[in-house]
């Protein structure tokens, strides 16, 4: 039930984009996006085909290694550091993610934002789908 709440937020909220709410994803979230049944993958690959594609740079894997050694992310999940990177090197507002456990809580929040800056960048904000929507509490 929870997943497919999950779905439909993400579905509402794409349904907002707009001139002024561009999305972007990295090439590792198209990476992840084609993963999984072929089925499944080609109807999320679809979703994300017009959104633009942030490519991963030498800058944002050295990013991505400051947030890891903050501990902003578990250094188990090298991964998540490099999505925030390569929007915040991106230029993003936000990070729009379901992922609580790594990048979408309020104690890590606290240390990518503090890492992202030091190193001189502005941190995106991160929210889940619900809580861009405003239907978070």
């Amino acid at each position: 039930m929870v997943v497919a709440g999950h779905q439909q937020a993400t579905q509402d909220f794409w349904a907002l984009l707009s001139d002024d709410l561009v999305p972007h994803v990295s090439a590792l979230v198209v990476k992840e996006a084609g993963n999984g049944s072929r089925e499944q993958a080609l109807k999320r690959l679809d979703a994300i085909s017009s959104f633009a594609v942030l490519r991963t740079t030498t800058h944002a894997e050295q990013l991505a290694q400051n947030i890891l050694t903050a501990k902003g992310v578990p250094s188990e999940y090298p991964e998540d550091a490099l999505h925030i990177a390569v929007a915040a090197l991106g230029g993003m507002d936000f990070i729009v993610t379901w992922n609580f456990a790594h990048i979408n809580n309020p104690f890590t929040k606290m240390m990518i934002r503090q890492a992202v800056e030091d190193a001189g960048y502005a941190c995106p904000e991160i929210v889940s789908p619900d809580a861009f929507l405003g239907d978070e509490p």
